[in-house]
């Protein structure tokens, strides 16, 4: 059974994800001053008095659509209160009942859930005069808090953790967790919600929608994953706005905490330099990694879709361990490959290979006699063993360690991975003087 979940909603600019990151005790939810920052809506656990639950920071619900993605904020926030087990409705004490909170009201009671009326932005006590208006809005007792500074929110927590479902199983944790990575508007959204089987994210054809990383588990066949949707990710240097750079650092996290990354390229543009660098991202922070060539379907002919698959290798080299899947999120095309291709690159990505095996390759590599002669020093290693997992990692003793260069580097890796299934994974390599 899952945690209980509580959404938090309200109009934009009211402090939604300000809360959340106090209630949360985090920094995760994007929180700027500009409205229309948050968009979908993003989970995020916390605790309080011995108990756990989820809380769903949601887009700003405003029945003026100034926003093009106005309609799809106002759906995803009203998906959360159904979704959730209790609602906080927040409003701005500064601005007090503003023209809206009447009909969000109406909404939330409606649900018929547990719900908490919070007028946030009253950051002293000689300010919680503000709240008496919003006993208007006929949804019981309107609660004085400060999200930026705290005042109040201890009270709150009190009071929601009091209206949760009783619950004495312990939350399901993930088996892989799986980033979806890529450009801006390379179709991740549309992917993760084929993968995931729900509209749980805003799909819009204008790069730059998704802008937390949204998470959902899926339990398939046994295996639970852990889906996270990240905003495209683009050079730092292009990187101008503050919510972008922030959105930038949540995508890096999501990666950090992944098994696996999906890499999503838009095929009817082709590979670029952007993709290189995004799977770049990955192979740095020790992801598996697969690449997923998106909007296939949009391909005019065979040779489009030939000058696209040459693409590949020489945009992508560099992870040319990582399986290429053609897909189309729009039509499902090739989507049921992809949950195997997780499997498999997870596998390598968790495989330990035992230091018999290891050193029997190496035997088999002096026969070669492949090394590297600097003057009268000629590389001689002596034994391998494997030092960690996810991903794979081994360490060569040798001795002139020094003398393994790249090339070296490069040509070991290579024969590791003809001898050893490791499709899909990185691997790390050092080399430590013997004994």
């Amino acid at each position: 059974m899952a945690l209980p979940i509580v959404a938090i909603v309200g109009r934009p600019n009211v402090g939604k994800s300000t809360l959340v990151n106090r209630l949360a005790g985090t920094h995760d939810a994007i929180v700027f001053e500009t409205p229309g920052v948050t968009r979908d809506r993003s989970y995020h656990r916390a605790d309080w008095s011995g108990r756990e639950f989820v809380l769903i920071d949601t887009g700003g619900i405003d029945f003026i659509d100034t926003d093009a993605f106005g309609a799809s904020i106002r759906q995803q926030a009203l998906m959360a209160a159904e979704e959730a087990d209790v609602i906080v409705f927040l409003v701005d004490g500064r601005v007090g009942v503003a023209p809206g909170d009447d009909e969000v009201a109406g909404i939330l009671k409606r649900a018929g859930k547990p719900l908490f009326l919070a007028v946030n932005k009253l950051d002293n006590p000689a300010a919680e005069e503000a709240v008496h208006e919003f006993w208007q809005l006929a949804l019981g007792e309107p609660r004085a808090i400060s999200a930026l500074h705290g005042h109040g929110s201890g009270d709150l927590l009190d009071e929601l953790v009091a209206a949760l479902p009783e619950s004495d199983e312990v939350p399901e944790t993930a088996d892989v967790n799986v980033a979806i990575i890529g450009r801006p508007n390379a179709g991740k959204s549309s992917l993760f919600n084929r993968l995931v089987g729900a509209e749980r994210a805003i799909v819009s054809e204008v790069a730059g929608t998704t802008r937390d990383a949204l998470d959902t588990l899926v339990d398939r066949d046994g295996t639970r994953y852990r889906l996270v949707d990240t905003a495209g990710l683009r050079r730092q240097g292009k990187i101008d706005e503050s919510v972008e750079y922030f959105s930038f650092v949540r995508a890096m996290r999501a990666i950090d905490r992944s098994d696996v990354a999906l890499l999503v390229v838009d095929a009817s543009i082709g590979v670029t330099d952007q993709d290189q660098r995004v799977a770049a991202f990955a192979e740095e922070r020790g992801s598996a990694l697969v690449v997923l060539l998106n909007k296939w379907d949009l391909l005019p002919d065979d040779e489009a879709r030939e000058r696209v698959l040459d693409q590949v290798p020489r945009q992508l080299g560099f992870v040319g361990y990582a399986p290429v899947l053609r897909v189309s999120a729009l039509t499902g095309r090739g989507m049921e490959r992809v949950y195997g291709a997780i499997d498999t690159v997870y596998a390598s990505y968790s495989r330990s290979i035992p230091t018999s095996a290891l050193n029997r390759l190496l035997t088999e590599l002096r026969q070669f006699g492949h090394t590297v002669t600097k003057g009268p020093r000629q590389l001689r290693i002596n034994y391998a063993t494997q030092t960690r997992t996810k991903p794979p990692g081994f360490t060569f003793f040798a001795n002139h360690p020094k003398l393994a260069d790249d090339n070296y580097t490069r040509y070991l890796e290579n024969r590791m991975r003809e001898a050893f299934d490791l499709t899909g994974t990185p691997i790390i390599l050092k080399f430590r003087q013997k004994g």
